[in-house]
């Protein structure tokens, strides 16, 4: 879908009257519970909104900009489209807009890398033990839940890893390209014109001109790789460190050399990694096929919007605002 056709669903969204909007999810949350996947369902709700019990919201209202990010807490009506990005106010109504808008939330869109001082929904979250405070929806969208199609078998790629992208802020990615810009395994290059490496900005590539390689690189930026869940529903490989942060995505529930190569935190053993799956196409290929079983999940519409219902519903109920 391309920006435009995306905005535009959105503003007819919004012209949906509110009254025919709850009818609507009311019928579809009573339907749910009799399909075949209603345990998975709830185990993603489960695993999204991780909330441990009843907790009241702390008093008063907080409305900061902080860069990456921005943290709201007030009632839902006194969201707008101003505040923040405009992709994160209409994914955020798409869900919440047939809840009751005095609703108070904690609201932190943006890239999070942090855990939330009091229950918040996030786009991202840090993987730590405790993240009942970060619960996560479907935000941003557009931006990071892209799939493809790619018509290329693994063994006609080229054997090489393929990176392009910002360093941002990301330690990470600096550090990868000290290491391999101009090397014989991996294209690599940024595509930021301010930066303190000039010497790294490479011409962007086209993601069916990442198709053409065996291994692409998702590293880390401020928070997830954007592009692990276009890479993982292609015929390349995603290789990556472990991730240290998930959205909706569950990068949290990624099995490493299952669903994607992993590599050291480091990033040294990426040539030997490379060089055993290429020798290796048939396990090269089972990471593949799991890969697209793992990202077949997102595809329902009707399941995806089911589940973000349940996980703001879970949400107002434990913070003692269910009407």
């Amino acid at each position: 879908m391309s920006k435009l056709s995306y905005y535009l669903k959105e503003y007819v969204n919004l012209l949906c009257p509110v009254s025919l909007l709850r009818r609507r999810n009311t019928i579809l949350l009573e339907g749910a519970r009799h399909r075949p996947d209603w345990e998975s369902i709830v185990d993603r709700v489960n695993y999204y909104n991780q909330m441990k019990g009843e907790v009241e919201l702390p008093s008063g209202t907080i409305h900061e900009h902080h860069g990456h990010y921005y943290v709201f807490l007030d009632q839902l009506k006194n969201y707008h489209r101003s505040t923040f990005h405009s992709a994160y106010y209409f994914d955020l109504m798409e869900v919440a807009r047939g809840f009751n808008q005095k609703t108070k939330i904690g609201y932190v869109p943006g890239d999070v890398y942090f855990n939330p001082p009091f229950p918040a929904l996030v786009k991202s979250r840090v993987l730590k033990a405790d993240l009942s405070n970060s619960v996560l929806l479907k935000l941003d969208q557009h931006r990071h839940f892209r799939f493809v199609k790619d018509d290329k078998c693994f063994t006609e790629k080229r054997d090489m890893a393929i990176f392009r992208g910002k360093i941002r802020l990301s330690r990470q990615r600096t550090q990868f390209l000290k290491m391999y810009f101009g090397s014989r395994v991996c294209d690599c290059g940024i595509v930021e014109h301010e930066t303190d490496h000039p010497e790294w900005i490479t011409p962007r590539k086209s993601i069916a001109e990442h198709l053409d390689y065996k291994y692409i690189m998702c590293l880390e930026g401020n928070d997830v790789a954007t592009n692990l869940k276009w890479v993982m529903s292609s015929n390349s490989i995603a290789v990556m460190p472990r991730p240290t942060c998930e959205t909706w995505f569950m990068e949290g529930r990624l099995v490493p050399n299952y669903h994607y190569i992993e590599i050291k935190d480091d990033l040294s053993d990426l040539e030997e990694r490379m060089q055993y799956y290429s020798s290796h196409s048939e396990e090269a290929q089972e990471i593949i096929n799991h890969a697209h079983e793992f990202v077949a999940q997102f595809w329902d519409e009707e399941r995806e919007r089911i589940i973000s219902l349940l996980v703001m519903e879970k949400y107002e109920h434990l913070t003692l605002q269910k009407m």
